[in-house]
């Protein structure tokens, strides 16, 4: 058996997920999730809302949703500079409307794992909506599984980069192990 290369096993991962979208159900939570995700709308709340609910650490909040915003806006030029189409599959047309021709790197991605990073541990509730984000670019068809994979990518390298004490968590005074391994 030959092995798969990189552009069969994304089309054909595509094509099992995309089918996913023929149960009406499954449909309509994949078209509902890609709204709240349309310019990392979601996660742009997310961060205000957690500001006023957890005033004491209203800074990392605030700070998420900063890297958040910049994320977004790096997956967007990302589209700009690679400019691959989205997916066309015979027989599955996309179940929602994009406001872009462009796939790579998926925008909604990008913006669940910097928010994800960023707000880390405080933002742990957020793992699961972050997942069917993503996992519903691929059903309705708008993504190929890279694009959504590169997405995620740099929205860690973001919440990465924002982490510019070392500490791996901005959780006033709070102690969470580091990326770096030490105590903050």
């Amino acid at each position: 058996m030959t092995p798969l290369s990189p552009e069969e096993m994304d089309h054909r991962l595509l094509v099992v997920l995309r089918a996913c979208g023929s149960d009406a159900r499954t449909a309509a939570v994949a078209r509902a999730l890609p709204h709240g995700g349309e310019h990392g709308a979601l996660w742009l709340a997310a961060g205000p809302a957690g500001a006023a609910a957890d005033r004491s650490r209203r800074p990392a909040w605030l700070r998420g949703t900063a890297l958040s915003c910049g994320a977004h806006l790096l997956s967007l030029g990302l589209k700009r500079v690679v400019r691959r189409r989205r997916p066309l599959l015979p027989g599955h047309a996309p179940l929602v409307r994009t406001t872009s021709p462009h796939s790579f790197a998926s925008a909604s991605a990008t913006a669940a794992a910097v928010t994800l990073g960023a707000l880390r541990p405080l933002g742990a509730g957020l793992s699961l909506p972050a997942l069917a984000m993503c996992l519903s670019r691929l059903v309705v068809g708008g993504h190929y599984p890279s694009d959504v994979a590169a997405g995620a990518v740099v929205g860690a390298l973001v919440a990465g980069l924002g982490d510019v004490r070392g500490t791996g968590a901005y959780a006033g005074g709070a102690r969470f192990p580091s990326v770096r391994g030490e105590w903050t």
